[in-house]
């Protein structure tokens, strides 16, 4: 096996929703794999930590606010990237929202809400930055699903639509770009511990709380909830050249809980 397979050295990453959880644990990663990053996400005082931290490991980055579920900011997203670094090797599709209801419930307000960020939104910046790709000798396109997707919960119907869709979604930009050396593939984590998944648990009362925590992790195999690091460490494969050979799949990484 060769080791630097994994090396990203003189790539370029854009990481969405960059500034914690996954997004910052891949930007990390990246840049300690040699990559010069670039994060985006709505806030920028966190995006700059990351940033931060992404340049005292010795690589490049830039952090740039961004809402990507707005089609008029990815357009100038995509622009700002080139004009700083010249191309865009890799890019993870990584902002994502949820809002908790069940299917009789729920609102068109907030249906438009997680499918403009987790599936619109991925799909037309993949479209801004294929085209970059395209005339840059190719790239790798990362988006990240979820084990909602193959198992949804009651609670969590629009999400676990969004992210079925980028599951489709990703099989289809493969197909339809890989004559223009576009790898695309994805990642779908089971309960990671971000602030995504403990904002679920963070107005209920502590007994309520408590009971869906652990019954959550009774659904995993591995009895935990998974580490951000776990999850950048498959996006990381999929970015470099080990992954060569794969296109149109995503992973499961989420500790045997769809089993």
């Amino acid at each position: 096996m060769d080791l630097t397979q994994f090396s990203l050295e003189g790539k370029v990453a854009l990481i969405t929703g960059g500034s914690r959880g996954i997004g910052e644990a891949t930007a990390l990663g990246f840049a300690r794999a040699g990559a010069d990053v670039v994060v985006t996400s709505r806030k920028l005082p966190d995006l700059e930590r990351v940033a931060g931290a992404v340049k005292d490991l010795g690589r490049r980055s830039l952090a740039l606010a961004t809402h990507v579920g707005r089609m008029d900011q990815i357009k100038d997203l995509v622009e700002k990237v080139v004009d700083e670094f010249g191309r865009i090797d890799i890019l993870v599709n990584n902002a994502a929202t949820s809002i908790d209801a069940p299917a009789i419930d729920l609102e068109e307000r907030a249906w438009e809400a997680v499918m403009n960020l987790d599936l619109k939104g991925l799909f037309f910046l993949s479209q801004a930055v294929a085209r970059v790709m395209r005339d840059n000798n190719g790239g790798s396109i990362i988006n990240i699903s979820s084990s909602a997707a193959y198992k949804p919960s009651p609670q969590n119907c629009v999400y676990a639509i969004a992210k079925a869709g980028v599951l489709m979604a990703t099989k289809t930009m493969a197909q339809q770009w890989h004559a223009h050396n576009i790898r695309v593939n994805g990642v779908a984590p089971g309960p990671t511990d971000t602030r995504l998944l403990n904002a679920g648990w963070a107005n209920l009362p502590e007994e309520q709380a408590n009971m869906i925590k652990f019954g959550t992790i009774a659904q995993v195999i591995q009895g935990r909830i998974g580490e951000p690091s776990e999850i950048a460490d498959a996006i990381l494969f999929l970015a470099s050249n080990a992954s060569s050979f794969i296109t149109g799949q995503t992973i499961v990484v989420d500790g045997g809980m769809v089993l």
